[in-house]
């Protein structure tokens, strides 16, 4: 709607953005959020329905227009690939970067994606067609340094304690070696975040959106209106809500909500889904959200 976008998250993480989803017209909003391009690495499609592929295209030709961009990867469920190639066959547009595909299958094990920063899962969902959830987990952090400690154990501050924070271990003055775990704390779990839209309840949920420091999930309809999400295969405000109590979720964002609702009824959605979970809210065009790491006392998003 010219008032509306359709649904699209974008993660962005130490210089990288990972996208999911990309429906019409993902490239204007990409341009007035002013996000930049060179950092796209992952496109994730949830489902080969329009308003979640049909902006890929402008989101590939917009990137070419970088100079020597990096590579970018495509996750979606079969036929994804050849969607694009399709498009980009019929279309003639140029592309001066390496794709590379993954496209899910039956029996697929581990993760679908993974680099240096985060690992993206993905489970099948319930919905008219083959749909796909992700969850992207942000690998975890070095445990605290206690400079104490190591100054205790004869290490002065210097290039020794970085070694040590890096996990190697070191040499003390007198010959002594010290490992990393006599200074260094336990890992921290990074921060974790799911994507699910286009469903019915089902178990795979669950698996996606346990325990996150924020859950990105629809809430397409008011329950007053449970037989169209029934018949379309979406979530209610009310189920997005239960199932992220049930999930363990920190925070939860209503994504994806029908268009029946103007943007002034949004607020319905969000008091209906308040009731059953209460850190929720209605995402809207734009929004930003800084995501915590779990360990840090304010775990709701504002």
């Amino acid at each position: 709607m010219p008032d509306r976008l359709l649904s699209s998250m974008a993660v962005r993480l130490g210089g990288r953005i990972y996208l999911f989803d990309a429906g019409e017209a993902t490239q204007i909003g990409w341009k007035k959020a002013k996000l930049g391009l060179r950092g796209l690495t992952l496109v994730a499609v949830t489902h080969l329905h329009a308003d979640h592929c049909l902006g890929l295209p402008g989101m590939m030709m917009f990137k070419a227009q970088v100079n020597e961009p990096s590579p970018l990867t495509i996750l979606g469920p079969p036929g994804i690939r050849g969607f694009v190639e399709d498009n980009r066959r019929m279309l003639d547009f140029h592309i001066n970067y390496r794709v590379d595909f993954v496209e899910w299958h039956d029996g697929w094990d581990g993760p679908a994606y993974e680099d240096d920063q985060v690992r993206v899962i993905w489970k099948t969902l319930k919905h008219t067609r083959l749909c796909l959830g992700y969850r992207i987990e942000e690998h975890d952090r070095p445990g605290k340094f206690d400079p104490l400690k190591a100054e205790a154990l004869g290490i002065e501050r210097g290039p020794l304690w970085g070694r040590l924070q890096r996990g190697e271990a070191v040499a003390a003055a007198d010959g002594r070696k010290i490992s990393p775990d006599a200074v260094v704390g336990p890992g921290r779990r990074g921060r974790h975040i799911a994507y699910v839209v286009d469903t019915r309840p089902v178990k795979s949920i669950y698996a996606l959106c346990r325990n996150v420091d924020a859950a990105f999930i629809e809430g397409m309809f008011l329950s007053a209106h449970r037989e169209h999400a029934e018949a379309k295969g979406h979530l209610t405000a009310e189920e997005a809500a239960k199932i992220s109590g049930r999930a363990g979720v920190a925070s939860t964002i209503l994504v994806h909500t029908s268009l029946r609702y103007t943007n002034d009824e949004l607020q319905l959605l969000e008091k209906e889904a308040s009731q059953h979970f209460p850190s929720v809210r209605v995402g809207r065009d734009m929004d930003v959200f800084a995501i915590d790491y779990p360990d840090q006392p304010s775990r709701p998003i504002p």
